[in-house]
């Protein structure tokens, strides 16, 4: 069966793009809740001197199994197919988050306490290493050639929506019963409602229909698949992604979940000013997301990720230096690193996904973004506080920042333009001449 462009428009995309959405979305509530909630876990999970590193560590922690669950839930989604999967996902997270919220103190069971939220961190992270990548994969499969990165932005829609409405349900519960009942209760009741968020999530996946990409190389004889198959023969798109992906994710992780923290110890912002203040720039960055992602249908990724990357390893450290100049100067700051950072951000499920070919599409994804978050993404708060703590030099996280950009420059060399190009078939994807008018000549390398 061969399914046209035509079918492909016919395919219910809102209801595809709500439901992958709302795995993301739940995925980073937990994200931005444990990140707005990290000073109420130190104190609940993690007493003692060295507390704030031990709660960047079981933030951390969660991202030791992500390349498992990566190896795990990526091949099992090129086998049997994208929806099953992502409806075992997004109950998995959503369990373990709540989950959280019912763990007893260590003021109550003593080190049995943090064994277990850093059980449960890892319990999340195996789920997330499918999570991501299936949503993406699923994405930029059902939407049309020309529309991906239009639709695709709403995934990470999606992303921010969960990480404001973690900060938003923290910032609520603060002014609603105070820091006292914060710290005492209150923490808990943001990691309870990640449950009935999980299972909209899932009652929406259930419904879905599977990717049309996906069922038409199904019905035909395709390549070996697997991970053998992505090693040998995929290295240079494991690569260029893996890449991409550091940078990426160290100014994620960096700027989106280790700010409120660095904000209140190294800058000496109040608990409910730093959460109001990650709330303003992530609205901003919401709000420009779509723009971004319609804009990179027209012009090309490339020029995107070229820009963001070096925007950021220009600005990182001056706007650093500006936070430290007071809470409006802050949020100036903030808005800035993040305005500079949606343009990768707006165009990752409609860039990465078009890396690979689609018998090894969900496993690529997977793989490669999960190894390359576990090592650089997920330890990036607990790097930049034991730098600052080491060394003092309060503006590490945005050094590490321009590094990793850098990094991810070198990998942009390599990465092919696939903008408006078919992501059918078992061939690499590549626009070639074909690429959006505006990308310089010869920026698609040739496989």
């Amino acid at each position: 069966m061969h399914v046209t462009a035509e079918d492909s428009e016919s395919f219910p995309l809102r209801r595809s793009v709500a439901a992958s959405a709302m795995g993301n979305a739940t995925e980073w509530f937990d994200y931005g809740v444990y990140a707005a909630t990290a000073t109420y876990l130190t104190d609940a999970f993690f007493p003692g001197e060295l507390g704030t590193l031990g709660t960047m560590l079981g933030f951390a922690v969660s991202f030791v199994l992500r390349p498992l669950g990566g190896m795990v839930w990526g091949p099992l989604g090129d086998r049997i197919g994208r929806k099953a999967v992502l409806a075992t996902t997004i109950l998995l997270m959503a369990a373990a988050t709540g989950a959280i919220g019912l763990l007893p103190t260590h003021a109550q069971i003593g080190v049995l306490a943090p064994i277990l939220l850093i059980t449960l961190r890892v319990v999340q992270g195996f789920s997330t290493g499918g999570e991501y990548g299936g949503a993406a994969t699923y994405l930029a499969e059902c939407a049309s050639d020309k529309k991906r990165g239009f639709l695709g932005s709403f995934l990470e829609f999606g992303t921010l929506a969960g990480f404001v409405g973690g900060s938003a349900t923290v910032l609520a519960c603060q002014l609603a019963i105070g820091s006292d009942a914060m710290h005492d209760w209150g923490w808990r009741i943001p990691f309870l409602l990640a449950v009935p968020l999980g299972l909209i999530g899932w009652y929406l996946r259930s419904a879905l229909d599977e990717s049309p990409v996906f069922s038409e190389v199904a019905e035909e004889k395709r390549p070996p698949g697997g991970l053998r198959e992505l090693v040998t023969t995929y290295r240079r798109e494991l690569l260029t992604m893996a890449g991409l992906v550091v940078a990426l994710n160290v100014v994620n992780y960096t700027l989106l979940t280790y700010q409120p923290t660095y904000l209140q110890k190294t800058i000496g912002m109040g608990e409910s000013d730093a959460t109001a203040m990650m709330l303003i720039g992530q609205l901003v960055m919401m709000l420009v997301l779509p723009f971004f992602g319609r804009l990179s249908d027209r012009v090309g990724r490339r020029p995107l990720w070229l820009f963001s990357l070096v925007g950021l390893a220009v600005l990182a450290i001056p706007m650093y230096w500006l936070m430290g100049q007071g809470t409006a100067w802050a949020i100036v700051g903030f808005v800035v690193l993040g305005l500079l950072y949606v343009p990768q951000l707006s165009t990752i499920s409609s860039t990465f996904p078009a890396i690979f070919p689609t018998h090894v599409r969900y496993a690529g994804f997977a793989l490669a973004y999960n190894v390359s978050t576990a090592a650089f993404g997920g330890t990036a708060p607990l790097v930049n506080e034991a730098a600052i703590e080491s060394t003092g030099w309060s503006l590490f996280p945005a050094a590490y920042m321009v590094g990793a950009s850098l990094i991810g420059f070198v990998a942009w060399c390599f990465l092919r333009e696939t903008a408006g190009t078919s992501l059918r078939g078992t061939e690499v994807p590549d626009a070639g001449d074909d690429a959006p008018t505006l990308v310089p000549a010869g920026a698609a390398i040739a496989p």
